[in-house]
């Protein structure tokens, strides 16, 4: 991991765009570029254009980020963004805007203000303390219950009533809809990019 196939350059690589989603498809392992941690009413968002962090909000109400959440390098999500991703299970903050491989457990199909917005449910791949999680199913009830009324209320003091949870799908499902944002990403947004 983090070994680019690049020369040294004095420019910093946009990670979003020098990337693929998956390191490992057989063992459905995605990149992801860390945003925010669990715990945090700060909303950091990538900037697409530069990789580099932007505070894009922070929080309308007392609700914290009950998971770490990111972005999937190398796709493009109908909302015109990358592919978020929700990594469970983590103990320790990580450093937002590093890289970690996580590995798919799932989906959940969301939808924010009217436009699509799925969130990709992963573990850290490489943290052996989350091995026996393999399914959203894993993670038991209250974690479903948990999520749900956070993506259903996060914006409730701007926005009341725009996010909904259209339910929670397996790794196949997950891995559709990253390939499909994988697609997306080829040939509507990387046609844009200069070298």
């Amino acid at each position: 991991m983090a070994n680019l196939d690049r020369k040294p350059s004095r420019l910093m690589p946009n990670l979003l765009h020098i990337l693929g989603a998956y390191t490992n498809e057989e063992k459905n392992v995605v990149n992801a570029i860390i945003e925010v941690n669990a715990g945090s009413r700060h909303k950091y968002e990538l900037i697409t254009e530069t990789g580099h962090l932007k505070l894009d909000r922070v929080g309308y109400s007392s609700l914290v980020y009950p998971f770490t959440y990111g972005a999937i390098p190398g796709t493009w999500d109908l909302d015109g963004d990358p592919l978020d991703v929700v990594i469970v299970n983590v103990d320790e903050a990580l450093v937002p805007g590093s890289l970690v491989e996580a590995r798919i457990i799932g989906v959940m199909k969301f939808e924010d203000d009217g436009e699509v917005d799925d969130k990709v449910i992963a573990v850290l791949n490489d943290d052996k303390r989350v091995d026996h999680i393999t399914s959203i199913e894993d993670l038991g009830e209250y974690f479903i219950k948990e999520t749900t009324y956070y993506w259903e209320h996060y914006k409730d003091l701007k926005k009341p009533g725009t996010g909904k949870v259209e339910g929670f799908f397996n790794t196949a499902t997950a891995v559709k809809v990253i390939d499909e944002c994988v697609e997306r990403y080829n040939t509507e947004y990387a046609p844009k990019l200069e070298d």
